[in-house]
């Protein structure tokens, strides 16, 4: 491999190493978040739902919540 192609390998080995940084002190924060919304009375594993359902196009979360209500009446939990 090349100089110049060595170089921008590694330029962009260093750019993905740096995002991974940011992403995991973003993680702990949003960790933070969950544990401070516990702390107050709120249930993390709900709020991790609604923030996957808010991060739906409104026609997919239409889609999967009129499966979901199929698949409980069938089930006989409603």
């Amino acid at each position: 491999m090349s100089t110049v192609a060595s170089e921008h390998l590694r330029q962009f080995i260093e750019r993905i190493e740096t995002l991974e940084e940011e992403k995991a002190a973003v993680m702990a924060q949003i960790r933070e978040v969950y544990a401070e919304a516990k702390g107050s009375g709120y249930d993390p594993k709900t709020m991790r739902a609604v923030v996957r359902l808010r991060r739906m196009e409104s026609h997919k979360r239409a889609e999967a919540e009129a499966l979901l209500e199929t698949y409980k009446a069938a089930l006989g939990l409603q």
